[in-house]
């Protein structure tokens, strides 16, 4: 019998996270209260914490700024090959 995974969205696991970070509960009663073991509880209060730092860091600011050069590179391209498609399709079409 095959079991599947539990998956959790990403706003459940921002939820639980941040409870775990306020610590107001244990991460055993977090785990017991919603259901998830406290290693996972764990592993993704370390990247909310991890992920805080790279919030600050505006590394998020250069990767977007590469990101959007990079999608203009690519509409160029795309540009260009539908330029080159619909030359070929007339030049073999006579």
């Amino acid at each position: 019998m095959k079991t599947t995974r539990k998956r959790y969205s990403a706003d459940f696991k921002a939820k639980v996270a941040l409870e775990a970070i306020r610590g107001d509960l244990t991460l055993a009663e977090l785990a017991a209260k919603h259901g998830v073991h406290h290693t996972m509880i764990a592993a993704w209060k370390r990247q909310a914490i991890d992920g805080m730092a790279g919030t600050f860091s505006g590394g998020g600011d250069a990767a977007k700024a590469v990101s959007e050069s990079e999608v203009e590179k690519l509409h160029a391209k795309i540009g260009q090959l539908v330029v080159e498609r619909d030359f070929l399709a007339k030049a073999f079409g006579r």
